[in-house]
């Protein structure tokens, strides 16, 4: 496939890492203004030229970088109402300070003890049905889901918590986890499976759980609970709650977000998920059967089943894209070839059927030519514009950083073309002239304005969130 030129031209410098990239028009205002939002709790937007303060949050931001830098925890999600114009009304998901805890156990409920390791291995029964337990006590942190509201004359003001979340580890919570749907109004969470490795507790599949799932909330139905309780579970929601909320996707590893694309009066939607040690995926959708959490609650009352071909679902952790979820070790024989062991082979086979594929992967050993080993998918967007020709009517997506020897610590630029039955697609590279990159430059960000006509791109200069200011947002152009 092609492989497409494009420049960098840089908007921002000097930031905190930036976890989202948006466009909103403020109240009072008929311009649409670029907003960045940092990990580590700033919301800038631009003006005239210039970054100006919209909110600072970052005495709200749990400690960040405590074992040696690198964090996947902090403010991970900010989305507009559609009407913000008009209602001032904003969304956010961040990690809580004074909320750190010990962490989850591996406590096997086979052998009732507490294990060594999360790692699964297939020789040992006794590692695959790891279960999550004193949640209230052993548990890495907690997220929040808050609205806000803007003030023409003075600072934003926070006006209720939707959701408060208890994590059991430190990475996985999404990113740029907050969005909007064009199709149905509500607000969209992306929330991750939980983190440490290869889902240990399964989180990601079993319905009542909340890790590993896209959630729909109804922000526009007022619910009187003031302060939500934290929770693991959708069972352990208020009533009132729960009412707000349905189900889209289950079995996603960690979400970069969604994304939407009209096509034909219809909405095409995009969700890129991380792999583990093997691939990255994009998938897309255009149907769905949204699941009211009310309804799962009541059949795990009952204890009845719901038909499995309601929630869309990717796969986790019995697969990893395209492919079974692998375990990897070395050949004692040839220590150039790595092994790989099918991980969790009951559950491949369950989800093989139901599983959504995917419509682009990519893979972190890649033999072919014109091609790059990846490591983590960080974005995934379409793009509408005709600025930058090549890439009209193409979803471009973004890698935090290739593992080819050649170009390690910087990150990678691809695209698909567009396709609306879902069906597995090619990928191409896009390579950028530009002088404007030091080394190392990971691509941490990935953000378009509202008409899907300009691309902008996040460039982090460390792996570590507590190395600060060595972030740059460029608008990607011809």
């Amino acid at each position: 496939m092609e492989t497409i030129k494009v420049g960098l031209q840089p908007i921002f410098s000097g930031i905190n890492l930036p976890t989202v990239i948006k466009t909103a028009i403020l109240p009072g205002e008929h311009t649409e203004r670029l907003f960045i939002a940092t990990q580590v709790g700033e919301i800038y937007y631009k003006e005239n030229g210039n970054m100006n303060n919209f909110l600072d949050i970052r005495s709200r931001i749990i400690k960040l970088g405590t074992n040696g830098g690198y964090d996947e925890r902090g403010l991970l999600g900010l989305a507009f109402h559609p009407n913000f114009s008009n209602n001032g009304l904003f969304y956010l998901h961040y990690s809580v300070a004074g909320t750190k805890g010990p962490g989850a156990l591996p406590y096997s409920e086979t052998t009732d003890e507490v294990l060594d390791s999360f790692a699964p291995n297939p020789c040992d029964i006794n590692t695959l049905n790891l279960k999550w337990i004193n949640r209230e006590t052993q548990y890495d942190h907690i997220d929040t889901v808050e609205e806000w509201i803007y003030q023409v004359d003075s600072k934003p003001l926070k006006r209720r918590t939707l959701l408060n979340l208890r994590r059991p580890f430190m990475n996985h919570n999404g990113v740029n986890s907050l969005n909007f749907s064009p199709e149905t109004g509500k607000l969209v969470l992306s929330t991750g499976d939980g983190g440490s490795g290869y889902d240990p507790f399964n989180l990601a599949q079993v319905d009542m759980e909340i890790p590993g799932k896209i959630i729909e909330i109804d922000v526009d139905q007022q619910v009187n609970v003031t302060d939500p309780p934290v929770v693991t579970r959708f069972n352990e929601l208020p009533l009132p709650i729960q009412y707000t909320l349905t189900i889209i996707v289950k079995g996603g590893r960690n979400y970069n977000g969604i994304s939407y694309l009209r096509h034909n009066n219809q909405f095409i939607k995009y969700v890129g998920n991380v792999g583990q040690h093997l691939v990255e995926s994009i998938y897309s959708f255009i149907d769905y059967k949204p699941v009211p959490v009310t309804f799962l609650v009541q059949k795990n009352v009952m204890n009845s089943k719901r038909n499995e071909e309601d929630l869309i679902n990717l796969g986790w952790r019995g697969w990893e894209g395209s492919l079974p979820t692998l375990l990897i070790k070395d050949c004692p024989e040839i220590k150039s070839i790595d092994k790989k062991i099918t991980a969790f082979y009951d559950e491949m086979i369950d989800y093989s059927t139901e599983r959504l594929r995917p419509l682009t992967c990519y893979y972190h050993q890649e033999p072919r030519v014109g091609k790059f080993s990846g490591s983590a998918l960080t974005g995934v967007k379409p793009y509408m514009g005709t600025q930058i020709p090549n890439l009209t009517n193409c979803i471009v997506f973004t890698d935090w950083s290739t593992r080819d020897n050649s170009h390690k610590g910087k990150g990678v630029l691809a695209y698909t073309p567009f396709r609306n039955n879902g069906q597995l697609n090619d990928y191409g590279m896009i390579e950028i002239e530009s002088d404007s990159l030091s080394s190392p430059a990971y691509y941490v960000s990935l953000g378009t304005n509202s008409e899907q006509t300009k691309l902008y791109l996040g460039v982090y200069g460390s792996t570590n969130v507590t190395d600060y200011n060595q972030g740059t947002v460029f608008e990607i152009v011809q």
